[in-house]
């Protein structure tokens, strides 16, 4: 089961991505800030990860850019979720795969996810 980890400071919209992507069998891990998160992904391992832009301590960007810089998870899919800063993230495609502004449609989140991270068949 994929893992995919989720970083945003509002639990609400964290909690509605991990039952939508429970619900398509992917495993959910949530993080409510940055600093958190790079503690999870040493320990998850996630196949992607999906962030908020404004947090406190580090933002989104300042996130991205820590992970692309990990040997290890240079390559794992991040996903950009923003209500004001979207335009940041389109502005730097070497460390997001998308960006959706929010609110989000989640059908579109979920589709891009099992593009980047493939369900495998039982």
């Amino acid at each position: 089961m994929a893992t995919i980890l989720i970083v945003d400071d509002e639990y609400l919209i964290a909690d509605i991505l991990g039952y939508a992507l429970e619900d398509e069998g992917y495993m959910a891990v949530k993080a409510g800030n940055g600093k958190r998160a790079l503690e999870i992904l040493d320990r998850e391992r996630p196949a992607l990860v999906i962030t908020d832009f404004m947090m406190p301590g580090m933002n989104g960007l300042e996130l991205a850019q820590k992970i692309r810089s990990h040997p290890s998870f240079k390559s794992v899919p991040i996903l950009l979720m923003s209500g004001a800063q979207g335009s940041v993230g389109r502005a730097t495609p070497d460390l997001f795969n998308a960006v959706y502004d929010k609110p989000f449609d989640i059908n579109e989140v979920v589709k891009k996810i099992r593009q980047l991270v493939p369900l495998e068949p039982f």
